[in-house]
């Protein structure tokens, strides 16, 4: 007679009575929403804890809103007094605060008079394209110009969030809404080309990670963040691939070698370390930063390291920190989001959080340190930042 495999489990590993009751098990409830599901981790492994960092750290990605008429109401809810902004920074040994949603005209004006001349070379803010009056005849030059103005009254770089490429529109005739307007559109290759010439870095941010542009299906790692953030997804309707995007990107990169750009969240692609080194092999005024994705980075610790190795004079420090808020945990400013970030640069600690949620809001998964030595910290946290900013008056 032939036997399944548990009959002969239970007939060789199992005592009778205990075999012939197995049945009578009852099955453990699966009842239990993914959504509820907060495991806590048995390893018994060292957790240190990184109050300040190893050197004074220049946060090259902020989102810092004020309170002015010109705010929306996003922006108000996100607004924190710079007293409070400058405690944090303190405990946690932050020199400066790159604010990289400065905006245009009057609110530019308004961040820059209530964070950076308010207190100089504590907050730095970047200005941003007028994306409205992308169809106007005489855009490239005006746009070119308005970048001059924006220097001009204290802006100390260019910040070009993933409005391009990924939402703004042409419009006809009638005003409604035509194709996706790309990246390497030739209409903006004089702001390009302006930055480089005023000086200006160019933080930029056209592609988000690449299980956005696939479908929210069990196969997508990030579907419990794109479930919860639908408008995050860039699958189907008109969108270009993630492919497509990089590689428009790239032409602007190639037309405009003079431009110092910096590829914000680790050039768009941290799940590809390999594909980001090939693209700053090829582009040298290029540079990254880290911001909102030490949880791609530090689940490859050993490839991580190896990149840091490599592109050390490349990498610059940022945390992509929003005042305020919960829809991002990840990115909420405080002294929690510092010292993981600090823990995870400094420290060979295993298996720790990424963000300061009790779900991991990016991923399921945990981190580990990369334990960098001072000499690439210390070009992390501040001098490759300094060699991209313009001069600026020192704290």
């Amino acid at each position: 007679m032939t036997t399944t495999g548990a009959e002969a489990r239970a007939d060789h590993d199992l005592p009778f009575e205990a075999a012939q009751g197995q049945a009578e098990v009852a099955k453990p409830d699966a009842s239990l929403k993914l959504v509820d599901y907060q495991p806590k981790s048995m390893l018994h492994v060292p957790v240190t804890l990184v109050e300040k960092a190893a050197f004074p750290v220049i946060d090259m990605h902020t989102h810092l809103a004020v309170r002015n008429p010109q705010a929306n109401a996003r922006q108000s809810r996100r607004a924190m007094p710079p007293a409070d902004l400058l405690k944090v920074m303190d405990a946690r040994n932050i020199r400066t605060m790159v604010n990289l949603t400065g905006g245009q005209g009057e609110r530019l004006a308004s961040a820059i008079a209530g964070l950076d001349r308010a207190h100089p070379g504590r907050f730095l803010t970047f200005t941003e394209p007028t994306w409205t009056e992308a169809q106007r005849p005489d855009y490239p030059k005006w746009q070119a110009d308005q970048l001059a103005a924006a220097k001009a009254a204290g802006a100390m770089g260019v910040k070009v969030l993933k409005t391009l490429g990924l939402f703004l529109r042409d419009k006809d005739a009638a005003g409604k809404d035509g194709a996706l307007v790309k990246v390497d559109d030739p209409r903006f290759d004089p702001m390009w080309e302006a930055a480089g010439a005023l000086g200006l870095p160019v933080g930029i941010h056209v592609g988000d990670p690449e299980a956005f542009f696939l479908p929210t299906d069990r196969y997508n790692e990030r579907y419990e963040e794109l479930a919860n953030h639908p408008d995050w997804s860039f699958h189907g309707k008109d969108f270009p691939s993630f492919k497509a995007v990089l590689e428009a990107r790239d032409r602007v990169f190639a037309r405009h070698p003079k431009t110092t750009f910096v590829a914000l969240h680790v050039g768009h692609w941290a799940e590809n370390l390999p594909a980001v080194g090939e693209m700053l092999d090829r582009f040298p005024n290029v540079h990254i930063e880290i911001g909102a994705r030490i949880g791609e980075l530090g689940r490859q610790p050993r490839q991580s390291r190896k990149f840091f190795d490599k592109y050390q004079d490349r990498i610059m420090f940022g945390t992509d920190a929003v005042p305020n808020g919960t829809e991002t945990p990840q990115q909420i400013f405080g002294m929690d989001l510092y010292q993981i970030y600090y823990r995870f640069l400094q420290t060979e600690d295993e298996y720790f959080d990424y963000a300061p949620a009790p779900v991991p809001p990016q991923g399921r998964w945990q981190i580990y340190g990369l334990g960098l030595p001072e000499p690439i910290l210390k070009k992390v946290y501040l001098d490759n930042a300094l060699r991209a900013l313009p001069t600026h008056p020192a704290p």
